[in-house]
């Protein structure tokens, strides 16, 4: 948590609130978004799952990541008043409208990334039903 009155958050409300593409990077940047938003894009999915489709991911990161998603407006998280308690995560209609920026960046990367392409693996494109 940074303090209100770093020069860095100033900064980073300047850019964001003036630059519509920094603002969009700011929301979908970060290690884990992007898979998080793909694995989101073909339904609801339960934390359990979420995190166990990321294995190398931190619990405390994959918290941290929701959380961020959740308050930006992009994902929506629905607890059901059970005994274990059931968390379940899905897109919002925000969330569902980032789905052509996620396959530009999918063809953009898979044209431009260095080195071989045998050993990598492609991430399916997003189509949101």
């Amino acid at each position: 948590m940074r303090k209100q009155s770093s020069t860095n958050l100033e900064n980073e409300m300047l850019i964001n609130g003036n630059c519509d593409m920094a603002y969009t990077l700011d929301l979908i940047g970060g290690r884990w978004k992007p898979s998080i938003l793909w694995r989101l894009a073909y339904g609801a999915m339960r934390y359990s799952d979420l995190r166990r489709s990321l294995p190398a991911v931190s619990e405390r990161i994959l918290i941290l990541q929701l959380r961020e998603m959740e308050s930006d407006g992009l994902i929506s998280r629905k607890v059901y008043p059970e005994v274990p308690p059931r968390v379940e995560y899905q897109l919002t209609d925000l969330g569902k409208s980032l789905e052509p920026v996620i396959n530009i960046l999918t063809d953009w990367g898979a044209e431009n990334r260095p080195g071989s392409d045998k050993k990598r693996v492609r991430c399916p494109v997003l189509t949101i039903k």
